[in-house]
C-alpha cells in the first residue's frame, strides 16, 4: 500500500503513543493538515487511535471531530509500511 510523504514523515512520530498537541507542535502543520493525514493513515490501519494511552477506539467516522483529543500509535501493518516491507 502507498505511503505519502506526509504520512511517512507522521508516523516517523508514531512508535511510541502520542498526543495530538505533541504532534501539532512538533510536526508544525496546521490542524486540518494533520488531522487529514491521521485520518489517512487511520483508514489504511496503519495507526491506532486511542482516548488515553492504554485506552483504544476501534470504531471511528471521523478525526476531525474527536482528533484534537485524542492519542495516536502506528500498528504493526504500519510500521512494516514505514520500513518497507509491505
Amino acid at each position: 500500500m502507498n505511503m505519502t510523504d506526509e504520512e511517512f514523515d507522521l508516523l516517523d512520530e508514531l512508535y511510541f503513543v502520542q498526543h495530538f498537541d505533541y504532534l501539532k507542535e512538533t510536526m508544525g502543520w496546521a490542524e486540518d493538515r494533520l488531522l487529514a493525514t491521521l485520518d489517512s493513515l487511520y483508514k489504511k490501519s496503519f495507526i491506532k487511535c486511542l482516548k488515553g494511552p492504554d485506552d483504544e477506539i476501534f470504531e471511528i467516522e471521523s478525526l476531525q471531530d474527536l482528533g484534537k483529543e485524542m492519542y495516536f500509535l502506528a500498528t504493526k501493518k504500519g510500521l512494516m509500511a514505514h520500513n518497507g516491507r509491505l
